[in-house]
């Protein structure tokens, strides 16, 4: 199990800071998607994505230990629930995001950079804890 998070540790960790830096390099880049959102077709294909990357994020790594694998575990059930969310109530869905995107923009952002360096540092050992 532990090869599993190690790799699931470099693969959440190297998406989080490429996500970071694509948003941080083009903020233009944000509003499309919003927009996109508005696009049904657009918008059910994410639903799925999300779903599928959720659900195999916890077929593979549904670990409840008190370790940094848990984090995994976290992002596995929030993209689960994203995807859900967008399927089942999408308009509810991008209002949510809008409101939280629009006020904590800065936040998440650093937080997603953060969470990704952590976990890229926990799958390399660059620094040990």
């Amino acid at each position: 199990m532990e090869n599993i998070s190690i790799f699931l540790a470099k693969f959440w960790g190297w998406y989080l800071i490429i996500f970071f830096l694509i948003l941080s390099l083009n903020p233009k880049r944000i509003k499309q998607i919003f927009e996109d959102l508005k696009d049904q077709k657009f918008l059910i294909i994410t639903a799925f994505i999300a779903i599928i990357i959720g659900l195999l994020n916890i077929l593979f790594h549904n670990i409840w230990e008190d370790s940094w694998t848990i984090v995994i575990t976290f992002i596995g059930y929030i993209s689960l629930l994203i995807g859900l969310s967008l399927f089942v109530f999408p308009d509810r869905t991008i209002n949510w995001i809008n409101i939280i995107n629009i006020k904590f923009l800065q936040i998440l952002y650093m937080l997603l950079f953060l969470v990704g360096v952590f976990l890229l540092n926990m799958a390399y050992g660059i620094v040990p804890f």
